[in-house]
Order: structure tokens, then sequence, then C-alpha cells
């Protein structure tokens, strides 16, 4: 039949890719209700308006959300390694944000190295049934 087409087959994402989104989507909410934190303890150096610390938190939360829809790429995976150290860089703010780098930086180094590891071995393990064949 002309003009019909056909629905588009979905990218299939590797497991470091999807692990990773997920910690990346969940840390964004915590991370700007840090940022919440930030400006309602006043917690920002003299000289600094306090809502700096509510737009902080929001650029970095959608800096989140952004990246986790890039982890497909190598640098997206090392951008949101990046993300993490900017996180673990709000202790001197509010020391109450390392305990936040600590547990989202070790979900996200499990979801990273972990989920690559999966990905080699489900790669290995469709290129010995390809080779089956």
């Amino acid at each position: 039949m002309a003009g019909v087409s056909r629905p588009r087959e979905r990218r299939r994402r590797g497991a470091a890719e999807s692990l990773g989104s997920v910690v990346l989507g969940f840390e964004s909410i915590v991370v700007f209700l840090g940022g919440l934190t930030v400006y309602g303890l006043g917690a920002l150096p003299e000289g600094v308006a306090d809502w700096w610390g509510v737009v902080a938190g929001a650029v970095l939360a959608v800096a989140m959300i952004v990246i986790s829809g890039l982890l497909r790429h190598r640098w997206g995976i090392l951008l949101g390694w990046l993300l993490q150290v900017v996180l673990a860089l709000g202790v001197f703010l509010v020391p109450a944000l390392g305990i936040v780098a600590l547990v989202f930086g070790g979900m996200y180094a499990y979801a990273t190295i972990k989920g690559a590891a999966l990905d080699r071995r489900n790669a290995a393990l469709a290129a010995d049934e390809s080779n089956g064949d």
C-alpha cells in the first residue's frame, strides 16, 4: 500500500544508559531541593543574593535531566560525572549535601560501571549467537 509508513523501531538502550538516566532523573529532584535548602539557610557567601541558591539548584537539576538523555555517548557519561563533582562541591555551603553526593555518586558509579559491564556481556552473548547461526 503506497503512502503507509511503518512505525519506526525504538533504539535499544544499554544498561549503563538506562540505569544512569534513572539515577540522574531522581537526583535532579533532590538537587533542586538542595538549592532551596541553600536559599532557606542563607548559606551563600556574604554579597551573593540568597536567591542564587535556587537558581543554582534549578540549573543543576535541569542539566541532570538534559544529560540523562545524552548517556548513550561516552562523553555524556563523563558529563554526568562532572555533575557529581559539582554536587559534591556543595558540601562547602551545606555539609549535608555531602551525604547526597555520596549516595547519588555511589548510585551513579554503580549504574555506569556495572551497566557498562552488562552491556559488554550482552554484546558478547549476541555475537556468540550470531556466529552460531
